[in-house]
């Protein structure tokens, strides 16, 4: 019986692993609004901070953000809220005025 009981424990142990392993990493890019080299590092610090997102890489010349995440741990939508709550504008969600105003003048983006 003892035995009997171990070996389910295990299973149960086993399948538990495996499902969580099947958590999936996925890779999005989508618009954030910036300017210069300071945009970038803070573009890409904040969509870091959001805990489950791997990589961040953004290109001010295409002003579009490559982002990969455990969809597990966050969603898209708390990353566009961080880059945000950091004064910059995505194409989902747009940045406080008063966050926005205190950008350095160059990393001040023409805003629609």
């Amino acid at each position: 019986m003892k035995k009997k009981f171990l070996l389910l424990v295990g299973i149960v142990a086993m399948l538990s692993l495996s499902c969580s392993a099947h958590a999936e990493n996925k890779q999005v890019t989508f618009k954030v609004f910036g300017n210069c080299g300071m945009c970038e590092k803070t573009i890409e610090t904040a969509a870091k901070s959001v805990e489950g997102v791997t990589m961040a890489d953004w290109d001010k010349k295409t002003k579009m953000i490559k982002v990969s995440f455990d969809t597990e741990k966050t969603s898209l939508d708390a990353i566009h809220k961080a880059i945000a709550k950091g004064g910059y504008d995505t194409e989902k969600v747009k940045a406080k005025d008063e966050v926005y105003n205190k950008l350095h003048s160059c990393c001040k983006y023409e805003r629609k």
